[in-house]
């Protein structure tokens, strides 16, 4: 019997990518995400590419009641959800004090409020079936400070801690947790954010989202806890904890700051 696959910010980059990879395998899907006709159209391919049922739900989930609706919405249709990806985010570049106030609210409430209300709304159904497996989308941005980008970076720390714990606390539960930190990608996010002119982007290059998904998609499917993709990306998660903290800071500032 196929299981069913539910991935939120699916109409592009990692999520685009984290989709197909579930469609070649077999799985059901429901893809979330803002754009509603770019969704419905990547949803007719995967149907038609790979023969399997996918639901497009064109949802803002940076709306405080939008995991609630969407839970209800699934358990009116009787959809039950095996795996859950928490990968609708989006950071915001400049000086704390200067951006404006509901894009700060906005990334904590998309980020780390709709991410946690949608685990705890989906994780209930998988405990009781002793089956399950959420994957949360962090960032390798989470291991340290992230000035000019503080706001985004301390909510993927909180996405790193949080799935960590919440991992350990279901041992023995036949549920899974997966915290997923891609590097720099290839996505619409740095356009979004407005770092496409940063060094990390200009100089230090992206990886493709392609790629970053696949790894993404092994690591869940091995259960593993923690997955960081690309081994200098890796290498940058481990290195930060030995530094000095005030170096560290530095360092990320001088990485996100633009270039010509």
């Amino acid at each position: 019997m196929s299981q069913t696959a539910l991935v939120t910010g699916a109409s592009g980059g990692i999520g685009y990518e984290l989709a197909k990879l579930f469609a070649h395998d077999h799985h059901n899907l429901i893809l979330v995400a803002r754009s509603g006709s770019k969704l419905a159209q990547f949803a007719d391919e995967l149907q038609r590419q790979f023969g399997v049922s996918v639901k497009a739900i064109p949802l803002d989930l940076a709306a405080p009641p939008a995991p609630q609706f969407l839970f209800d919405q699934l358990q009116r249709e009787d959809v039950a959800v095996d795996i859950l990806v928490n990968n609708a985010a989006y950071g915001k570049f400049g000086e704390f004090a200067d951006i404006p106030l509901e894009k700060t609210l906005g990334q904590i409430q998309l980020n780390v409020t709709a991410l946690t209300h949608l685990t705890k709304l989906f994780l209930a159904p998988m405990i009781e079936r002793r089956s399950g497996k959420i994957m949360n989308v962090a960032s390798t941005a989470g291991f340290q400070p992230g000035p000019l980008m503080a706001v985004y970076y301390a909510t993927k720390a909180y996405v790193i801690w949080f799935s960590e714990a919440l991992a350990n606390e279901l041992k023995g539960s036949g549920v899974n947790v997966t915290c997923f930190c891609p590097g720099a990608t290839e996505t619409g996010f740095a356009k979004r954010a407005d770092t496409e002119s940063s060094r990390l982007f200009k100089q230090m290059g992206p990886m493709d989202a392609k790629t970053v998904a696949q790894d993404g998609y092994r690591g869940l499917m091995k259960g593993k806890g923690l997955v960081i993709s690309g081994f200098h990306n890796w290498l940058l998660a481990e290195s930060v904890r030995f530094a000095p903290r005030r170096v560290v800071t530095s360092i990320s500032r001088w990485v996100a700051e633009k270039v010509e």
